[in-house]
């Protein structure tokens, strides 16, 4: 399902804050790369203080360009 023009806008959207639970508050976070898949890579939002994760992402695989032409 393709999301209506309005939403992808927000596609690449990246969270620079985030509620942790273990600092019980919102704290910076780091994006982690966590796992490649065939058609997605999925990442973990660190908290910068503590080190817990407080949320996760995913997102398409985009194949690198020198790939291309293999």
């Amino acid at each position: 399902m393709t999301p209506p023009d309005g939403q992808k806008d927000f596609e690449d959207l990246e969270a620079s804050q985030l509620f942790c639970s273990t600092c019980k508050r919102a704290m910076p976070v780091r994006k982690r790369l966590f796992l490649v898949l065939l058609d997605k890579e999925i990442f973990d939002y660190i908290c910068t203080r503590c080190g817990s994760v407080v949320g996760k992402k995913e997102q398409p695989w985009r194949r690198p360009a020198q790939w291309s032409r293999i």
